[in-house]
């Protein structure tokens, strides 16, 4: 590709400057230890965590199959009282009359509500002996009332069952009045109940529980940090919850797990830190210290320009090989800058010669169109044909009709004739100042061969004019040009200039003859900013692929099959580094034309850095 200005190409070291080696294989070290460290994390939390989980799990089932089992002694033992009484009871039909009431029992009784129940679910007899204040006598009356004790006892004898009773809870047990056969002798039934407080469940449980009256959640545990919130629900009669006991135990197996995989971790990733402050020493010594040896002694090379050899050492691994290598190079490169130096005149004089060559190829194109364009015209009226006419126009026997249209036709003749002069004329001047900037170019180059060109102010619309005047003589498409009007300075060479704009609009011509189309257009825009002028070149040819944009720079290379040399875009490109200027094609691909982009000092900037 062609040279990139000074400027550029320090900006560009300084990005593409490489990084240490050693801080390349830290970064390295550190990414597999961090992966290495989140593996492990993930296959300890996996296997551990997982594991004290089901222990929690076990020891909440555990304590809430405990916790059922005690809320279920409380109804079995009014369930066994109830069938004590009803054993000693003695009842007669008689006694258990429907709609009798029976007055408050004034003894203490071991239950805090009984109640003697006819077969008919009239309630025969009733009292209520429980704390003040939490239930009344009368919500255990209405309770008798709404309970169907057949539903509930079905085919058994006696039958268990929480219930609500205002604001607090009561264990009911009822058993069924007759004999030991079970059936239904139409005795009636009688009704136990005890007032249940949360103070019991709390010790009777060895916790602080809380009594939910009326929540209808079922049996559930939930993870609150260091502890676990345990819910077990009270079954009513119709085997809905009535109430829920609440209470909270440490989640030790949780806290424990926790524990195990913190030290898990933390042991794992001293370790890893502990292989990597040894990896990064032995890689420092064995790697880093000899390829720094290498690298210090090509800067020397590099600064003096004398290729003295490395000091080989006796290792025989990879970094011994490299430094034999290396030594092998240099003398290598001992023996070629010796013939570099012999051919590089030769090279330099043929290459400059080829690319004159190919700027006056490029400037004699137009010439030789012309020229083509002038030895196959027609000529605008047939001399044997006009002579006809001046003889008849001589003789005396020609009538006054025939006289004018012969007199029109001669006029008509010599002004197609005239215009055909002039248009020759106007081409050939065109075709001369052709050939003078051949002539031009080849005295330039011949003058100023081994010279950086001079820069002087150019008006860069002029030079686009002028070129594209000439551009429009290639033969095998209609080519519309476009440029912005006034003067457009910039600081170049005014006849290199020429010479690049040339190329880039004959390659642009051909990109849109290549197409296929038979017309086109070629479109210049020009920005100035920051010192810069920037000349876009945009044509709707043929366009390029990405491969081929790669290099389009580079010397010998040609998007043409029949062309040879390739050296027009090679030698712009170099021609206006020399300039202190850039140049980049870029198109979006085939079928999609190109730009060319030629970017150029201002003539302010550029006074500056002349002075």
């Amino acid at each position: 590709m062609g040279r990139v200005p000074a400027t550029l190409g320090r900006q560009f070291g300084k990005m593409r400057r490489p990084a240490s080696l050693g801080a390349k294989l830290v970064l390295i070290m550190t990414g597999v230890a961090l992966c290495g460290t989140v593996a492990i994390t993930v296959l300890l939390a996996s296997i551990i965590t997982p594991s004290f989980t089901k222990l929690e799990d076990a020891a909440i089932a555990g304590q809430v199959e405990r916790t059922r089992a005690m809320l279920s002694k409380y109804p079995a033992g009014v369930q066994a009282e109830a069938r004590d009484r009803r054993d000693a009871a003695g009842l007669s039909e008689a006694k258990l009359a429907p709609g009798s009431r029976a007055a408050p029992a004034t003894r203490s009784l071991p239950a805090d509500g009984i109640a003697e129940i006819a077969a008919n679910g009239r309630i025969a007899r009733a009292s209520w002996n429980g704390p003040p204040g939490s239930t009344s006598s009368e919500q255990w009356v209405d309770l008798l009332d709404r309970t169907d004790f057949a539903h509930v006892l079905g085919r058994r004898r006696s039958a268990r069952f929480y219930t609500r009773l205002g604001n607090s809870v009561a264990a009911v047990g009822v058993a069924r009045m007759g004999g030991a056969s079970g059936a239904d002798t139409g005795q009636g039934y009688i009704a136990i109940a005890r007032v249940i407080t949360a103070k019991q469940i709390s010790e009777a449980l060895g916790v602080d529980a809380t009594l939910d009256v009326g929540s209808s959640s079922w049996g559930v545990a939930t993870y609150r940090g260091s502890r676990a919130a345990i819910a077990v629900p009270l079954i009513g009669a119709d085997g809905r919850a009535v109430a829920t006991t609440r209470f909270a135990v440490p989640s030790d197996a949780t806290r424990l797990g926790r524990r195990v995989l913190v030290f898990a971790i933390a042991g794992s990733i001293v370790l890893l830190l502990f292989v990597l402050i040894v990896l990064r020493r032995l890689i420092a010594q064995l790697v880093l210290r000899p390829l720094l040896r290498i690298e210090n002694h090509m800067r020397r090379v590099r600064a003096s320009g004398s290729l003295t050899l490395l000091e080989e050492d006796e290792r025989r691994d990879e970094i011994g090989s490299l430094g034999r290598n290396f030594n092998a190079m240099l003398q290598q490169l001992k023996d070629m800058r010796e013939q570099i130096g012999v051919q590089s005149f030769d090279l330099g004089r043929s290459e400059s010669a080829v690319a004159v060559m190919h700027n006056v190829r490029n400037a004699l194109n137009p010439i030789s169109t012309i020229l083509s364009r002038e030895i196959a015209q027609v000529p605008p009226i047939d001399r044997a044909t006009l002579n006809r006419a001046i003889d008849e126009l001589a003789r005396g026997n020609t009538s006054d009709e025939r006289r004018e249209k012969l007199a029109a036709f001669v006029t008509a003749a010599i002004d197609a004739e005239a215009a055909n002069r002039e248009s020759t004329r106007h081409e050939l001047s065109i075709g001369r100042e052709a050939m003078g900037h051949v002539l031009e170019i080849i005295g330039q180059q011949q003058q100023g061969a081994h010279e950086r060109p001079p820069l002087e102010i150019c008006d860069i619309t002029a030079i686009i004019a002028r070129n594209a005047t000439i551009v429009r003589y290639l033969d095998g498409a209609s080519i519309a040009f476009g440029f912005p009007a006034g003067p457009n300075l910039v600081m170049a060479n005014r006849l290199i200039l020429s010479q690049v704009i040339g190329n880039l609009f004959a390659n642009a011509a051909e990109s849109i003859v290549a197409r296929g189309t038979g017309s086109g257009s070629i479109v210049t825009a020009i920005e100035q900013g920051d010192g810069r002028v920037a000349i876009e070149i945009r044509d709707d040819g043929e366009g390029i692929t990405p491969e081929v944009a790669a290099t389009l720079f580079h010397r010998g290379f040609s998007t043409r099959a029949h062309k040879s040399g390739g050296l027009g875009l090679h030698w712009c490109a170099n021609s206006v580094n020399t300039m202190q200027g850039s140049l980049r094609l870029e198109s979006e691909g085939p079928g999609q034309g190109a730009v060319a982009i030629l970017t150029l000092l201002a003539p302010d900037a550029g006074v500056a850095d002349a002075s």
